[in-house]
């Protein structure tokens, strides 16, 4: 599952609608502490710097922050070597470091967040290192006599693991939805190329904790950021179920072949090595008729580029279609389902409401659907652009 926040990891930022005030970190560091600590905010993929601390011959330091939002914050000596907290406005956080390696064996206290957090790094951590000492065992164990009957019984071990840390999360984030610390849990990683939610299911968590979040912080740079890369993901997961439909029925191509206003019959495929946006719409409809304006703007800066639309009228009055297309001089191909009435070509790209649209790419595959406006910009500059 992609996911855009994958970048805002562990760099991420989070707002609330608390009132001023500030807030204090004091800790410790047994063992030999560097000099100097830093703190720094995490805003979305960058780290905005905000303070330093000599740390004394008790290895102590002491942090005091102005804020009015809980934000996530990272402690540490560099960008590799830190622990994150989830500070609020009111707080008195301690942490206690008892070893060199401060991520390793560190203790929160006075901050609710962030003891969330702790707890998941933690929980996270282990997982890791049992999984690290099952990759030794196993590659030790293929070279060894019985490999054939120990392998699968590893193997086992290691995808229980997996699905124990997913199980956890999910835990998590169920009783958490208030919480910043549960996009934490969504976004979590077990390596490079492995979410601890890695089914295609979980997306129903990341639409639970935006929808929660949205109502606690509409505000949030963090939670907007949530919810668009919720929408791309219900998009993406509803053009692969597209895509699947015209492969488990080939019979009913998604390939609308249909008349425009001259008469003229023109199948969408016939555009295939172009980028091709597919929209239905209605004259009647306010929306569709706003979307057609931002599209022509679109189309013209694209057009000479391999940019084509291709838009598939629903109103039951043909003439009604006609004038429409007439009276907005729309420029690209307009056609009209052959029987509006019942919409062969909606009800197979499952259709809901108006305007709708599908993007396809060069080869005919479907990319994205219903984006608009500047999403919409943002995804052709990234096309035409690469």
């Amino acid at each position: 599952m992609k996911r855009f926040l994958i970048l805002l990891l562990p760099f991420l930022l989070v707002t609330g609608c608390q009132k001023n005030g500030s807030f204090t970190v004091t800790g410790v560091i047994k063992g030999k502490p560097k000099n100097a600590i830093s703190l720094n905010r995490v805003n979305i993929n960058t780290l905005v710097f905000i303070d330093s601390s000599k740390i004394n011959k008790s290895g102590k330091f002491h942090f005091k922050v102005r804020a009015k939002d809980p934000d996530f914050y990272q402690v540490g000596y560099s960008s590799d070597e830190f622990v994150t907290i989830l500070a609020e406005p009111g707080e008195k956080i301690r942490l206690e470091f008892n070893g060199d390696n401060l991520l390793k064996d560190y203790s929160v206290t006075g901050s609710e967040g962030s003891e969330k957090v702790s707890l998941l790094d933690k929980r996270l951590a282990v997982t890791k290192r049992k999984l690290d000492s099952l990759r030794i065992v196993y590659e030790k164990t293929s070279k060894e006599p019985g490999f054939d009957e120990k392998g699968p019984v590893i193997n086992n071990e290691y995808i229980n693991l997996i699905k124990e840390l997913r199980k956890k999360n999910i835990e998590f984030i169920i009783t958490n939805l208030k919480s910043m610390a549960s996009m934490m849990a969504l976004y979590q990683k077990i390596d490079e190329n492995t979410y601890v939610l890695y089914d295609q299911r979980d997306l129903q968590y990341l639409k639970l904790v935006s929808d929660s979040l949205t109502r606690a912080y509409p505000g949030s740079p963090n939670v907007k950021a949530l919810a668009e890369n919720v929408k791309n993901e219900l998009n993406r997961m509803n053009a692969i179920q597209l895509q699947n439909l015209a492969i488990s029925q080939p019979e009913k191509k998604l390939d609308p072949n249909l008349k425009d206003i001259s008469g003229k019959r023109i199948a969408l495929s016939s555009f295939k090595g172009k980028v091709v946006l597919l929209t239905f719409w209605s004259v009647q409809s306010r929306e569709c008729v706003a979307d057609n304006l931002q599209l022509k703007e679109l189309y013209k800066n694209y057009k000479k580029r391999g940019f084509e639309i291709y838009q598939v009228n629903l109103d039951e009055s043909e003439e009604v279609w006609k004038n429409g297309v007439r009276f907005d001089d729309l420029p690209w191909i307009s056609t009209r389902e052959d029987n509006p009435l019942n919409p062969e070509n909606a009800r197979l790209f499952n259709v809901k409401a108006i305007p709708a649209n599908y993007l396809f790419d060069r080869t005919g595959t479907i990319i994205a659907s219903n984006l608009y406006g500047k999403s919409l910009q943002i995804k052709l500059n990234q096309l035409f652009n690469n």
